[in-house]
């Protein structure tokens, strides 16, 4: 753990992450008689074989056996042991399920309904939906934004990402009215007895902030009251929101790459898949032909 905060400088959650990864492989090997440290070969990949037939998701078994596997590259690069006992089982292939996306009209009534909540509550929302939208930020970048960040109304942010990676996330003049707005009632958000806080969406809870769960809360009851289906809708989807409507809008994808902090163009090459179907969808419904061999 040390050595992937220091060489790889992993992010705290990522941290956590491999952690409690680590500790379900220490588990079930404790109870198989064995240990991380004298595990051999069958003994994980009976541990890879369980993953499977627990029923976990396919991302968070992969999640897994990634994490075992680079426990056993490390202590193979350490010279703790010879021989790498995750290394002959090979690891199933699993397709990258699409992300979910709103569509523009769902995205102008999520706003609108995030808006119309009652007073302080609404500029709040209001602010937070334009922010997410119009920059893409992850949840814990948003959250984690600083009252300094935005009190000159910049036209950009300077957000640190995952690896404490640092870019540039553009604010339009939506999301920049927004939290104009929002600031002159953010006093009320502070905790009781504090004079200011370094946030900016402070809150009254243990970390001084508002969290990124407080805020799926709220964001999944605009939903409901913007007629959008809220199983469709969270803070991470706001972000596919803004990478797909890019790719729509003709933005390059290397482009969108830097806008969203992603290490591997790969990664950004998904949400092509998503405007691509979208796209389909607009020419088959829209365009002449398309309405004709609908109708026939």
């Amino acid at each position: 753990m040390e050595m992937m905060a220091v060489e790889r400088a992993a992010a705290a959650n990522t941290l956590k992450a491999y952690a409690k990864d680590l500790e379900d492989a220490r588990g079930f090997l404790a109870a198989k008689g064995d240990s991380l440290a004298g595990a051999d070969a069958a003994t994980i990949e009976a541990y890879f074989a369980d993953l499977g037939a627990r029923g976990l998701s396919a991302a968070t078994a992969a999640r897994r056996r990634a994490a075992v596997r680079q426990f056993y590259r490390f202590v193979l690069g350490e010279g703790w042991r010879t021989d790498d006992p995750s290394r002959r089982v090979a690891a199933p292939k699993a397709g990258r399920p699409l992300p979910k996306v709103l569509s523009r009209e769902e995205m102008d009534r999520l706003i609108a309904a995030a808006a119309a909540e009652d007073g302080k509550q609404g500029l709040r929302m209001a602010a937070l939906v334009e922010l997410a939208y119009a920059s893409g930020l992850r949840v814990s970048e948003l959250v984690g934004l600083t009252y300094v960040a935005v009190a000159r109304d910049p036209a950009y942010l300077m957000v640190k990402g995952k690896g404490g990676k640092e870019r540039l996330a553009p604010l339009n003049d939506a999301a920049r009215t927004a939290v104009k707005a929002y600031l002159e009632v953010r006093k009320a958000f502070l905790p009781k007895g504090a004079k200011d806080s370094p946030w900016l969406f402070p809150s009254s809870g243990a970390t001084g902030r508002l969290t990124p769960r407080r805020f799926a809360q709220r964001l999944e009851a605009a939903a409901i009251a913007a007629g959008v289906d809220p199983d469709k809708v969270s803070p991470h989807v706001l972000r596919h929101a803004f990478a797909t409507h890019l790719l729509e809008g003709g933005a390059d994808l290397r482009v969108v790459q830097t806008l969203l902090g992603h290490a591997d163009i790969g990664t950004t090459q998904i949400y092509t898949h998503v405007a691509g179907d979208r796209l389909r969808e607009v020419v088959e419904s829209k365009h002449p032909l398309g309405r004709k061999r609908a109708a026939d």
